[in-house]
C-alpha cells in the first residue's frame, strides 16, 4: 500500500474523538455553554447512559473538563475546553499537511454589519468578581463596540479588591470606581446574551425577553478563598480571570455569527 498506514493509531487525537456522532453533537452542544447531563441529554437526544460515557471519552481526552456545581453538589456542569479544542484542531491539520497548520483565526471584528452593537450582560450572585471581570475584559477586547453590563442577584457593597488588581496589573483595565448594582436594575433592558458565571445565578436570574440567549458559563467563585493566605488567593483570581478572558475571546465570533441551535 505504499506505506500508507491505515490503522486508528495514525489518527490525529481531536478527529478519533470527534469523528463520533455522539461525540460530535456533544461538542456542539457544549459550545454554546456549560451544561448538566441531563440537558445534554435532552440536546443530543440519547440515553443518559450512552451520553455519560461519551463524555467521559471527552474528558479523558482533554476536550471537556468537568466541575461540581456550586449551587447543588449533586450536579456537575461540563464546559467545553476550547483552547484545548483550537490547538487540537491545528495539530490535526498539520499531520493531514503541514500548510493546514495554520493558528486559529483572529475573531472577526464587532458589531454586526447588519445591525447596531450587540448587546450582553453578564450575571453572578455579587457582581463583585466573576460578572464585573467579565464585564471590563468584554469592553477591552471589543473596544466599546459591545454594549455590555453586569449585575448580580445580591450585590456587595463594593466589588472585591483583587477582582480591581487583577484587572489592573493583568490587563491594564481600572475599574476601581464601579459599584456593584442588582439585576432588577436593569429590567425592561434589551440584551442579545445573558450569560451567567455562577451557578447560583444561573437559577434565579429573571427573564430579559425572548431574543435573549441564555448562556451559562460555570466558573468557581475565586473569593470563597478568603481563608486561604494571599498568594493563595491571589492565584485563585488570576485563574478565574484567565478563565474568564479566554471565554470572552470566543464569544466574540459568536456575536457576529450567532451559533445555530443544536437539533437531536
Amino acid at each position: 500500500m505504499g506505506g500508507v498506514e491505515s490503522t486508528d493509531r495514525v489518527l490525529p487525537a481531536f478527529v478519533r474523538l470527534a469523528a463520533h456522532p455522539v461525540r460530535w453533537r456533544l461538542l456542539r452542544a457544549l459550545a454554546t455553554g456549560d451544561h448538566r447531563v441531563r440537558e445534554l441529554v435532552d440536546a443530543v437526544g440519547e440515553p443518559q447512559n450512552l451520553v455519560s460515557y461519551h463524555l467521559r471519552l471527552l474528558r479523558d481526552g482533554g476536550l471537556v473538563v468537568a466541575r461540581r456545581s456550586s449551587f447543588d453538589a449533586r450536579d456537575s456542569y461540563y464546559h467545553l475546553d476550547l483552547e484545548r479544542c483550537a490547538h487540537a484542531l491545528a495539530e490535526a491539520g498539520a499531520a493531514l499537511h503541514p500548510a493546514l497548520a495554520l493558528d486559529p483565526a483572529p475573531a472577526p471584528a464587532v458589531p454586526p454589519a447588519s445591525g447596531g452593537r450587540p448587546a450582553v450582560l453578564f450575571a453572578c450572585t455579587g457582581n463583585s468578581a466573576r460578572s464585573p471581570i467579565a464585564e471590563a475584559l468584554l469592553d477591552h477586547r471589543t473596544g466599546g463596540r459591545v454594549e455590555v453590563a453586569s449585575a448580580g442577584s445580591h450585590p456587595k457593597e463594593r466589588l472585591h479588591p483583587d477582582a480591581v488588581r487583577v484587572l489592573r496589573e493583568r490587563y491594564g483595565i481600572d475599574v476601581g470606581d464601579r459599584r456593584p448594582r442588582h439585576l432588577d436594575a436593569l429590567a425592561g433592558r434589551r440584551f442579545d446574551y445573558v450569560i451567567s458565571l455562577c451557578d447560583k445565578v444561573r437559577e434565579v436570574c429573571p427573564d430579559f425577553g425572548e431574543h435573549a440567549r441564555r448562556v451559562h458559563w460555570s466558573i468557581p467563585d475565586p473569593a470563597i478563598s478568603e481563608s486561604a493566605d494571599r498568594a493563595a488567593r491571589r492565584a485563585a483570581f488570576v485563574r478565574a480571570a484567565a478563565d474568564i478572558d479566554t471565554r470572552v475571546r470566543h464569544l466574540l465570533p459568536q456575536l457576529v455569527h450567532p451559533p445555530r441551535e443544536v437539533s437531536p
